[in-house]
């Protein structure tokens, strides 16, 4: 019984000694010829490397703050490939000149219409009709030509004029908005064409992956960050755009309200003057 129980010790404590030689193996495969010397070196270069990584880290942000507007978004725009750049940046140009044509246009339109109203009524009554249209004639604006074609229909009756003014306004109102359907279309064609880009970047860069047979870092984010620089730039120019296209919808809207005002004072003046 004692033999039995002094083998069964012996085998037990042989496999236990065969299992912990095996972990240490194991161990031993995984950093192989590793002395604490070269493990604390290995620490300390991979210490060294964070540091390195830390540093440059640090230093890119202070490059791009040191670097100008103009210059971060030329890189940019020429990063992003004339392709798909030239045809935004186009957009913008046109986009922005007829915005600045519509500005100019509107504040050249804006007429002091209480003024001319003073003018009109004092005119009136020292010439007659004549007299007011004369005013009329020789002011700029959409609300003097709008009153110069009332006037000119007062020998027909005070509802002619009314519809007159009515009609005429409603063609002030059409050159006013010229050149408004154009910038609405640069801005939606912008970030259409953006996104274009981004599609087709996408798809080149796959491309390059297939082509190479492995999924690299550096060639999915090139291949990404020249996609996306389309559609920041498209986004961009739309936003830009769309500032001024409302501004001048602004405009037109309070050119408008005042011409509406301003006629409804001018039938006043003629009413006032045909009971005379």
């Amino acid at each position: 019984m004692k033999k039995k129980i002094a083998k069964v010790s012996i085998i037990t404590a042989i496999f236990v000694l065969g299992s912990m030689a095996i972990i240490s193996a194991q161990n031993i495969a995984k950093v192989p010829n590793s002395t604490p010397e070269q493990t604390s070196s290995v620490q300390s270069k991979e210490v060294q490397q964070y540091e390195q990584q830390a540093d440059e880290q640090m230093e890119i942000p202070i490059e791009e703050q040191q670097m100008s507007l103009h210059k971060v978004l030329k890189q940019k725009f020429i990063e992003g490939g004339p392709a798909w750049m030239a045809p935004i940046a186009l957009c913008l140009i046109i986009g922005l000149a007829l915005c600045i044509e519509r500005i100019i246009y509107l504040n050249l339109a804006s007429t002091n219409s209480k003024k001319l109203l003073q003018d009109i009524d004092q005119a009136w009554s020292k010439g007659g009709v004549e007299a007011a249209m004369e005013v009329c004639r020789k002011t700029k604006g959409p609300v003097a030509s709008i009153f110069y074609q009332g006037l000119s229909r007062y020998d027909e009756g005070i509802e002619v004029v009314e519809k007159a003014v009515a009609s005429y306004g409603g063609v002030q109102l059409g050159l006013m908005e010229t050149n408004l359907t154009w910038i609405s279309l640069f801005i939606a064609l912008s970030p259409s064409l953006g996104f274009l880009g981004t599609v087709v970047g996408m798809i080149q860069a796959f491309d390059r992956i297939q082509q190479v047979g492995d999924i690299s870092a550096t060639i999915v984010a090139s291949g990404i960050k020249v996609a996306l620089l389309t559609t920041v730039f498209g986004l961009i120019v739309a936003m830009v755009l769309q500032v001024f296209y409302n501004y001048i919808l602004t405009m037109v809207e309070n050119i408008t309200n005042d011409m509406e005002d301003a006629s409804i004072s001018l039938l006043d003046i003629i009413v006032k003057h045909s009971k005379k």
